[in-house]
């Protein structure tokens, strides 16, 4: 479905729980090309709280129907792991363009069917990573491309979060979210090592579970936990360069603020550079000789050209996150590939399988980039 340009891109909410309220609808509320017209949850309570809040007519509670909608352009998609692939097959055979949380699917195989049938419906198809639009990694990205750290030898990423030892409904079980925190989390940062430093050709990783997550929030008893709290690996890229990557959920004191500690570094021949998620505005800078020091990011790199976004306004860690919604509606207007797109996402979840395999089996594997 090609949106008609005299009128905003209609947009369809399909999950409306944190991630929606805070990250995307305040984006699409910036961009006057897109509107908000629709919203589903599978919680007919909640679906009657955000249609109150965010002013709209249509609100459902089968995402089947939110896909078949012929006023709905594009749909936004925030909803359980497991629920991504059908979802992302209806809207794409309802003719709509679609942006998808991470995971895409619970399994490569999943997001490699996702990625072939909205490719060759010749739809926008975007997942959403959002650090990759983090002002300090826009800008880590230039200065890897642009030769600043010379050529490039090592990336190493840390995500430690202190989050409580309590259930996860369903984010705790291997058939309704895939894994924990290696799909959560760090599939994120691989997704913005490939971007930075092109393809992984091998990979050695592990996983484990530490909390048992068996009692609620309210201290009723549950199923315990299924999946991984902790995750890690190293890898060779096809470009000779190394990398190493450690997640987890029960790191004690690592609050900051609800941001957690995010630590992504590239050490080139010439120069180090690191991003840290609670200061998205500065890197980290040294060469030979120096200490690395903070740096401010430049203005060009605060937000993508174009986009509506007041990088002067709201919580840096935060606000960055609205543009996710510009570049989704920016490819449908401009009738271009919206960056990240399934692709990527089938990328990351390539090498987030093969962690499991490679844990499971001991052993490094081989990881073949996939065609587009």
């Amino acid at each position: 479905m090609t949106p008609d340009l005299a009128r905003p891109v209609r947009v369809a909410a399909i999950g409306a729980g944190a991630v929606t309220a805070y990250h995307h609808v305040p984006g699409l509320a910036l961009d006057p090309r897109a509107k908000l017209v629709a919203v589903c949850d599978t919680d007919a309570a909640l679906v009657d709280k955000r249609r109150q809040e965010w002013q709209l007519d249509r609100g459902y509670t089968d995402p089947l129907a939110a896909c078949a909608d012929s006023e709905v352009d594009a749909v936004i998609i925030a909803t359980p792991n497991y629920t991504h692939r059908p979802i992302t097959l209806a809207a794409i055979a309802g003719g709509k363009h679609v942006m998808c949380e991470k995971p895409l699917g619970l399994s490569a195989a999943e997001v490699r069917e996702m990625y072939h049938v909205a490719r060759d419906a010749r739809l926008v198809h975007m997942t959403a990573f959002t650090y990759r639009f983090a002002p300090a990694m826009r800008y880590l990205k230039h200065l890897v491309s642009a030769g600043k750290l010379g050529e490039p030898r090592h990336f190493r990423s840390q995500r430690f979060l202190d989050w409580p030892e309590t259930s996860w409904g369903w984010r705790q079980y291997r058939d309704k979210a895939g894994a924990g925190d290696l799909f959560d989390m760090t599939i994120h940062r691989l997704d913005f090592a490939i971007d930075l430093l092109g393809p992984l050709s091998a990979v050695c990783g592990a996983v484990a579970r530490f909390a048992p997550r068996d009692v609620t929030a309210d201290g009723s008893k549950c199923a315990p936990s299924e999946v991984d709290d902790w995750s890690a690996l190293v890898g060779e890229f096809a470009s000779g360069a190394t990398g190493v990557w450690e997640g987890t959920t029960l790191a004690k004191g690592y609050g900051l603020s609800g941001y957690g500690h995010e630590w992504a570094e590239v050490n080139g021949s010439e120069a180090s550079a690191v991003y840290q998620l609670h200061e998205p505005n500065r890197l980290l800078f040294g060469r030979t000789g120096q200490d690395l020091e903070p740096i401010d990011v430049p203005a060009e790199y605060l937000k993508p050209l174009g986009s509506p976004r007041d990088p002067r306004q709201g919580q840096p860690a935060t606000v960055f996150r609205y543009d996710l919604a510009w570049e989704f509606i920016s490819a449908i207007v401009e009738h271009r590939a919206a960056v990240p797109s399934f692709y990527d996402g089938l990328r990351a979840q390539v090498v987030a399988d093969a962690v499991l395999q490679s844990h499971a089996e001991r052993r490094w594997l081989p990881i073949a980039d996939e065609p587009r």
